[in-house]
């Protein structure tokens, strides 16, 4: 399974998840964890970023709201605490079972 952390430096949120998901990479030796740095509106329009951190599993933002806008922005994600800078461990931990079970 192949994980991308999408971020930009503006934001700090995506350290909190990066060091969540090398957590999980450490739990799982089938995930391979990369980093994409988006560093301008048009390269965020061409990759479809919805936001600082966002996490493709296997190419897929199992995150992204239909309504969520595509630009450089810190990205907001509800958790069962409120509103969080970054998926829970609970959350991606869900994201990555849902991926092996039902494709895109």
């Amino acid at each position: 399974m192949e994980i991308v952390l999408q971020y930009f430096e503006g934001c700090p949120n995506w350290k909190i998840a990066h060091e969540r998901l090398q957590a999980l990479c450490a739990e799982r030796s089938d995930i391979s964890l990369s980093m994409q740095l988006v560093e301008s509106d048009a390269e965020a329009e061409l990759v479809g970023f919805h936001g600082s951190p966002s996490v493709l599993i296997d190419g897929f933002d199992r995150f992204a709201e239909a309504s969520s806008a595509v630009g450089l922005s810190c990205r907001r994600y509800v958790s069962p605490e409120g509103m969080a800078g970054a998926p829970t461990m609970e959350q991606l931990r869900a994201a990555l079972a849902d991926a092996e079970f039902t494709p895109r």
